[in-house]
């Protein structure tokens, strides 16, 4: 998997595919505290179109500091769950829980 570069969530509209993929969000700046360690991953998602994903969450979380990327690489619908999913069963395995958006 090949993600991009890391973009403000707020330009989701300018940088994201409409397309499907995958998402990861991350905090701009500082770490998150979880059971094994600490991240500033905040989210993974499959999405059938990452543009719209991405600016819903932007809409849903409005002044967050996060960044946001995608994979590069063009997946078929079908397969973007199961690579999310891997994504997060991966941190999960080495921070002790999935990852989480700070309220």
């Amino acid at each position: 998997m090949q993600f991009g570069r890391w973009y403000p969530l707020a330009l989701a509209a300018e940088h994201a595919p409409a397309e499907p993929g995958v998402l990861q969000l991350r905090t701009r700046l500082g770490l998150i505290d979880y059971p094994r360690g600490k991240s500033a991953m905040v989210h993974y998602q499959a999405a059938d179109d990452v543009r719209a994903a991405a600016c819903a969450l932007a809409s849903a979380h409005p002044g967050a500091d996060w960044l946001c990327r995608h994979l590069e690489d063009r997946v078929e619908p079908e397969a973007a769950p199961a690579l999310a999913h891997k994504l997060i069963r991966d941190f999960t395995a080495r921070f002790g829980s999935p990852p989480t958006v700070p309220a």
